[in-house]
Formats: structure tokens, sequence, C-alpha cells
């Protein structure tokens, strides 16, 4: 029987579904980002050429990143983290008064599996992607709408793209920061005392779902 204190060293945090579906739309999104950047930045423009194979890779790339999204519900875990991401709590509040007075004290910042950062940043790359596509198809398919309208797509998308840069940057450089966050999502498992101190309320949760299963 195990006891409250005796989880195994290393903990299940990600399935090979969950991890896939990151990877998939990671490739997808940076891959937009990278042809964006090609047909917008007049120097890798010209380094790059071939603007019409760019546009192309762009439209596909952009309107496939739901795709891993979408294969993905067929996980009972992947599901069972889009609750969680889509839950906030009293202890999100306080994690982010937290992050506000920037205290990065343990017992400041409670978290479940995902912090509030996490949830916040899940959230706006959601809708990020939601407004790009619907702007990207007016952009594309030019009969779908009004001058005004695609105009209105064009500047909305362009924006949108540049501050979506901006953030996955941010994140990406986040990841670059924690390597035990990376292990996680590379391996699918994470230190004990890593998840202890980061997301207490999610070891605190494994413990008790392992003490009722040893019952």
């Amino acid at each position: 029987m195990l006891l409250r204190s005796e989880l195994p060293a290393r903990l299940l945090r990600f399935t090979r579904a969950e991890r896939w579906v990151h990877r998939a739309t990671a490739v997808l999104v940076l891959l937009c980002v990278a042809t964006a950047a090609c047909l917008y930045v007049p120097q890798l423009a010209e380094l790059v050429g071939r603007r019409h194979l760019v546009v192309t890779v762009h439209e596909w790339s952009g309107l496939l990143i739901p795709a891993p999204f979408l294969v993905g519900l067929a996980s009972r875990a992947f599901r069972s983290d889009l609750g969680r991401l889509n839950r906030f709590g009293p202890h999100d509040r306080q994690w982010l008064r937290a992050a506000l007075r920037r205290d990065t004290s343990a017992a400041s910042r409670p978290a479940g599996k995902f912090n509030a950062g996490q949830k916040l940043y899940a959230a706006w790359i959601a809708g990020a992607v939601l407004v790009m596509l619907g702007t990207g198809l007016l952009m594309w398919f030019t009969d779908l709408a009004p001058l005004v309208w695609r105009t209105s797509a064009t500047f909305v998308h362009d924006w949108l793209a540049l501050a979506m840069g901006l953030v996955i940057a941010g994140h990406i450089g986040m990841a670059l920061t924690r390597p035990e966050s990376r292990r996680g999502m590379r391996t699918g498992t994470v230190d004990r005392a890593w998840a202890e101190g980061e997301h207490p309320l999610w070891a605190r949760e494994l413990k008790d779902r392992s003490d009722l299963q040893d019952e």
C-alpha cells in the first residue's frame, strides 16, 4: 500500500496523445508564423522567394491548426485537461495576485495541474486562432464578403498575427527557463518534488487518488 507521502518519484503529467496534440499544433503554428514572416518582412521575402509556395503553405498550415485539437478529443485525458484549463477558481486568482506582486513563493502561488498563467495563455491562444481562421478565410475566399469586410479582416489578421508571434515567443522563452516543464511535455512524466512545489494542488489530488485506490 502507498501512503500519502509515497507517490512515485516521477508522476505522469501528459499522455502520449496529449503530447502528440501539443507537438503537432506547435509545428503548424510555427510554420504559419514563419511563412507569415516571409510574406511580410521584405528581407525574408527576398531571401526565400517563391511567394506563391509560401502563401500556399501559410494558408494550409493555418487552416490545419485546429486538426490536432479535434483529433485529440478522442483522448479522455485530453478532454479532462481541457476541463481543467476551462475552470478558474479562487486559487487561480490568488496565483495571479502573487504574480502581479512578483511574489514567487510556493505558498503564494497555489496551482492545480495548470496554473492561472497557463490557463490564460491557453484561452488567449484559442480565441486568437479562431479569429485568425475567420479573418484568414475572408482574405482567402474573396467572394465571401464585401470589400470593406475584407479590408477590416486584413487589418485584424495582420496585427493579431504580430501579437501572436510575440506571445508565442514569450511562451517559448518561459519554457526554455523551465527544464522540468519541458521534460514533462517531452517524456510525459515530471519529478514529484517539482510537482509538489509548482503544482501542489495537483500533487495533492494525485496523493488522494492513490490513497483511495489503496483502501
